[in-house]
């Protein structure tokens, strides 16, 4: 079985604007509960955008450095849903050294893209439709990005474990991180598309 995300891979290479221009999604301040009509306050807020989850997020800082330099943030602050395997800051660290500077300066901007994109899909994949479909596929499930790579997921340990077009292996350390318009799950290794 093979999931297929190219239906909104035009959308990801399009020209967006820079992510410290996306309104975050994020309440007023004094706005923490909305009231009901009956007089009332809703205990739980609805959560913003991808985008506004990982600028409220610091270990995810240079993700969205990144989603910055490669103009993706309007994209995925759009109404989606995607799912997102955001490498977090220790993830981008295992870089080679120079190698997110060079992503992130103009010149690097059409291969941050690919990158950036190889970590999304389209839809909204938690992490028990996930593990169903890897146990179903005898244990291994090919998942299409909105780049049209390829990652293949795969139980380890108990943990699922991504592996990139190069062999490469990342670990998925947190999950169901809920976005209005997906879900994200950190991982710890930056996947490349080949």
């Amino acid at each position: 079985m093979k999931l297929s995300f190219n239906s909104v891979k035009a959308s990801f290479v399009a020209t967006a604007s820079a992510l410290a221009l996306v309104a975050c999604g994020a309440p007023a301040d004094g706005d923490t509960e909305d009231a009901m009509a009956d007089g009332t306050t809703a205990a739980a807020e609805e959560p913003g955008t991808i985008v506004a989850v990982a600028q409220g997020n610091d270990d995810f800082s240079t993700l969205v450095t990144a989603v910055t330099a490669a103009e993706l943030g309007e994209t995925l602050s759009g109404e989606g849903p995607f799912t997102v395997f955001a490498p977090t800051n220790a993830a981008f660290a295992k870089l080679p050294e120079g190698t997110l500077e060079s992503l992130t300066a103009p010149e690097g901007k059409e291969q941050l893209t690919g990158i950036l994109t190889y970590h999304v899909v389209s839809g909204a994949t938690d992490a028990a439709t996930l593990t169903s479909a890897i146990e179903s596929n005898n244990g291994s499930f090919e998942i299409t990005t909105v780049n049209g790579g390829a990652l293949t997921a795969s139980i380890v340990d108990g943990n699922v474990v991504l592996t990139d077009a190069a062999g490469g292996t990342s670990t998925v350390t947190a999950t169901d991180v809920k976005a209005s318009n997906g879900i994200i799950h950190a991982i710890d290794t930056v996947v490349m598309p080949g």
